[in-house]
C-alpha cells in the first residue's frame, strides 16, 4: 500500500508541475499584439524559402549510423567501468563485440554506404585532383 501512495503522489506531481507552470505563464506573462510578434525568428535572420525542404536520404542514413555506433559506445563504456570485475571473460567478450563493430563498419564502407559524392566525384578525388579546374 505504501508503494501505491508514492505512485499516486508522483503522478499527481508530474501532472501538477506542468499545469502550474503553464498557468502561471498565461497569468503573469507579457502579451504582445505587434505585427511581427507571430513571425518566425531564426537566429536573428529573416527566414527565406519554405520550411518544407526535402533532405537527401544520406543525411538520414548518416544519422542512423551515428545512433547505432553511439549506442555501441554506451555498451563499451559500461564494460570499461566494470572491466576489472569482469576479468578475461569480459575482455574477450568486448573484443568480439568491437570486432563485430569493425566488421560492420568495413561492410558499410565496402558497399558505399558512407560515400557522399557521386561516382564522378569519387573518381576525381581518387586521381589526385584537388579542386575544380585543377
Amino acid at each position: 500500500m505504501v508503494s501505491l501512495w508514492s505512485l499516486i503522489f508522483f503522478t499527481a506531481a508530474a501532472v501538477a508541475v506542468p499545469v502550474v507552470m503553464i498557468g502561471l505563464s498565461a497569468l503573469l506573462g507579457q502579451r504582445h499584439r505587434q505585427r511581427t510578434t507571430g513571425d518566425p525568428f531564426e537566429s536573428g535572420m529573416v527566414p527565406t524559402g519554405s520550411a518544407r525542404i526535402r533532405f537527401d536520404i544520406k543525411f538520414y542514413l548518416m544519422a542512423m549510423f551515428f545512433v547505432i555506433f553511439d549506442l555501441e559506445a554506451v555498451f563499451i563504456y559500461a564494460w570499461a567501468v566494470n572491466g576489472r570485475l569482469l576479468g578475461w571473460t569480459g575482455y574477450l567478450e568486448i573484443v568480439v563485440f568491437i570486432g563485430f563493430l569493425v566488421l560492420a563498419l568495413f561492410y558499410l564502407w565496402r558497399i558505399g554506404a558512407l560515400d557522399w559524392g557521386t561516382a564522378g566525384q569519387r573518381r576525381q578525388s581518387g586521381s589526385g585532383i584537388s579542386g575544380p579546374g585543377l
